[in-house]
């Protein structure tokens, strides 16, 4: 049995996650009844279909829409577009098309069975299914044959707005050492219920996530990626109310990191919960299936809740998201799940309780590649002692053997980095990487000590609130604020409208092929 450095009773690790478990279960058993707009318009694309109007709406959109007005999307959109197959003998795309310009109402056609119109797009499927699968078996070959970099992989992000600008940048920062890089998404897409066209050269504080950009992307750090010698990673961003549709075109174009949260979008954008947690689960098969690593959004509660007093709900909440991921049939080594470095560095000892919370979280997900956020929320004009507390961050990276480590960047507090900035915090990860490369096999934790009894303490804490949700229910513990301090209603928030019952004849030809039982 897995033996604890910190003393951790594992009992009582299994205990939180049955609870957890329980409560991913009650959270399936509604989402297995609804659809969204969003789950519809993923169908379409991944039957092929893409493109704008003259309006510039993106064609799933369109067909989403269209069935959505007519008050028949609990049906489904597979088989409407199967049963369109089956009577005009045109693929899905000239089907858009064909909405598009007026000249077909997919609801007046006669209608087949069910069964006949799953047979009429299974080529269709299987087309975008295999297109998929060779992303993941190319990923693959390129690192047995090219190599990649230790763990914890360096990660680091170019937020430009510019696709053209990001992709220097991007290569600048591989060429210095990174690993990942996470191209950030402008500022306010996940609130868009559609996802943007094409290339991009216009973002605030980000780039769009499109298909084409990630395409983009992805061709400049496969070379790259071959000029330096190692596979570089491709991060990107499917929350919001567009989130399975993100993985979707970020599995179409080989990507292997996604921000995919389970509740994220809820506390911090304010979209309906109901919505995020129908979605969420698609976009986690199809992340499952494609080979990607998702990355939770657990650092985001200590931007708002006190790391020190609410570090339970951090636990708490990785334990969630890992059993949600497994339902979608999303492996351990799949799950970057998250927490950070966020507590005063004034606080005393918060060295130590940081190290509790990085080693106890190491120890419960041992297969997980943990997502290590660097600090933010205490982060100043201050460069020198930012550099201080990446440093302080980055032994905890090394120590606690952490997967994917977002580095750090000591101006961060103040500007948009500079590429001299990542090049600064690249230096300072490697350094103390290669320095304390072992720190974790030699040293041993007192009995009695902080570290432990700081562990055992968030453990307990956070079982207590497992325990009490399981009562509630994750939608009734989610209007009472139990993360991040953030109180949401479960019929409030955006997006509530694009959720739909399902209808009898409703059928999502993705899921089961996924997941690997078809």
């Amino acid at each position: 049995m897995q033996k604890s450095k910190i003393g951790l009773d594992f009992e009582k690790v299994e205990h939180a996650r049955s609870v957890a478990r329980k409560i991913a279960d009650q959270v399936q058993d509604f989402v297995g009844n609804y659809t969204t707009v969003a789950v519809e318009r993923t169908i379409c694309r991944l039957l092929g279909i893409d493109g704008i109007d003259e309006n510039e709406v993106p064609l799933p959109n369109v067909v989403v829409d269209e069935l959505k007005s007519k008050g028949v999307l609990g049906q489904g959109v597979a088989y409407f577009l199967g049963n369109a197959v089956i009577e005009t003998g045109k693929t899905p795309q000239q089907i858009a098309e064909d909405i598009v310009a007026g000249k077909l109402d997919l609801t007046q056609l006669p209608m087949h069975k069910v069964e006949e119109t799953v047979k009429a797009i299974q080529p269709f499927v299987d087309e975008n299914v295999t297109r998929v699968r060779n992303n993941r078996l190319r990923r693959e070959n390129y690192i047995k044959t090219l190599g990649e970099g230790s763990k914890p992989y360096l990660y680091i992000i170019v937020a430009t707005g510019n696709i053209y600008e990001d992709v220097v940048q991007a290569q600048a920062g591989a060429r210095q050492g990174a690993d990942i890089i996470a191209v950030i998404r402008t500022t306010g897409q996940s609130l868009l219920d559609y996802v943007p066209y094409g290339a991009t050269t216009e973002g605030f504080g980000g780039t769009y996530a499109t298909q084409e950009n990630f395409r983009i992307m992805r061709k400049a750090l496969d070379e790259v990626g071959e000029e330096v010698g190692r596979y570089i990673r491709l991060c990107n961003y499917c929350s919001g109310l567009c989130m399975p549709e993100i993985a979707a075109m970020g599995a179409l174009e080989g990507l292997d990191v996604m921000l995919n949260d389970a509740l994220y979008g809820i506390l911090f954008r304010d979209i309906n919960m109901q919505r995020t947690l129908i979605d969420q689960y698609f976009s986690r098969v199809i992340n499952g299936f494609a080979g990607v690593i998702i990355n939770t959004g657990e650092d985001n509660y200590l931007t708002t809740a006190d790391a020190y007093e609410e570090a339970h709900t951090v636990l708490a909440s990785d334990f969630i998201n890992e059993q949600l991921a497994l339902l979608a049939g999303l492996p351990e080594e799949q799950q970057g799940l998250g927490h950070a470095f966020e507590m005063d560095p004034m606080l005393e000892n918060g060295f130590l309780y940081e190290l509790a919370q990085a080693q106890m979280i190491r120890e419960i997900f041992p297969k997980a590649p943990l997502k290590y956020m660097p600090p933010t929320k205490f982060m100043t004009g201050n460069i020198f002692r930012g550099h201080i507390q990446d440093a302080l961050f980055n032994i905890i990276g090394q120590w606690t053997h952490q997967g994917l480590q977002l580095l750090g960047m000591p101006t961060e507090a103040i500007h948009t980095p500079f590429m001299s900035d990542r090049y600064l915090s690249i230096e300072n990860a490697k350094y103390i990487f290669n320095n304390m490369k072992d720190i974790g096999e030699e040293v041993e934790f007192k009995e009695d000590g902080i570290i432990r009894t700081r562990a055992k303490e968030v453990l307990d804490k956070a079982t207590e609130l497992l325990e009490n949700m399981e009562r509630e229910g994750l939608f009734t513990a989610l209007e009472k604020g139990i993360f991040a301090n953030v109180k949401r209603p479960k019929n409030g928030g955006k997006g509530l409208d694009g959720v739909s019952l399902k209808a009898e004849n409703y059928y999502n030809p993705f899921i089961e092929i996924m997941k690997g039982k078809k």
